[in-house]
């Protein structure tokens, strides 16, 4: 893990009070041109609905957030989702969504060590299957072999990039033992 960031679970309060500190990553993120669910241009406006909707997720006990911060400033470079509410038949899988990651942010392990708190956060919720998709090709696919995730395969034009066009997908798994 990087000694530059301070990876931990937002409580639900501070999931709202937050909301316009995520609402900065991602809209750096999908201005710099990932595809993350939404086109450009992302206004401030919807990218606050967005996080909002996920601090919701939070109160319900949905989803787990992480945040990285910058230990100097608090300021939040990073982020991910672990979704814990599945059907019923999948108790024991977690989807693992939205890592973002802040441009200036990049570089420098705030990713792994994303994942790294993402696949704790699940297993100390009793999850042992994780699932993620990404963008094929990108750095983020390359990060989730890094960090040993398995490729399971791409689905063609699966989403649009944020400026338009279509991007394929690749999904990946990954085993975790229980706590």
């Amino acid at each position: 893990m990087t000694n530059d960031v301070i990876i931990r679970a937002l409580a639900p309060q501070e999931a709202l009070d937050r909301v316009r500190d995520l609402s900065a990553v991602l809209i750096d993120c999908v201005e710099g041109g990932a595809s993350v669910s939404f086109m450009l241009p992302l206004t401030q406006e919807r990218a606050d609905a967005f996080w909002q909707g996920v601090a919701e997720g939070v109160i319900a006990g949905d989803r787990i957030l992480l945040v990285a911060e910058d230990p100097s400033d608090g300021r939040i470079v990073g982020t991910v989702q672990v979704v814990l509410k599945q059907p019923e038949n999948q108790p024991h899988r977690a989807d693992i969504s939205k890592m973002l990651v802040h441009r200036r942010a990049r570089k420098r392990g705030v990713g792994a060590a994303l994942m790294c708190g993402a696949e704790e956060a699940a297993r100390t919720a009793g999850k042992t299957v994780l699932v993620l998709d990404t963008v094929t090709g990108g750095d983020a696919e390359r990060l989730y072999e890094r960090v040993g995730w398995s490729r399971v395969g791409v689905i063609p034009n699966y989403a649009l990039w944020p400026q338009g066009g279509l991007c394929d997908t690749t999904v990946f798994h990954k085993q975790i033992a229980p706590d």
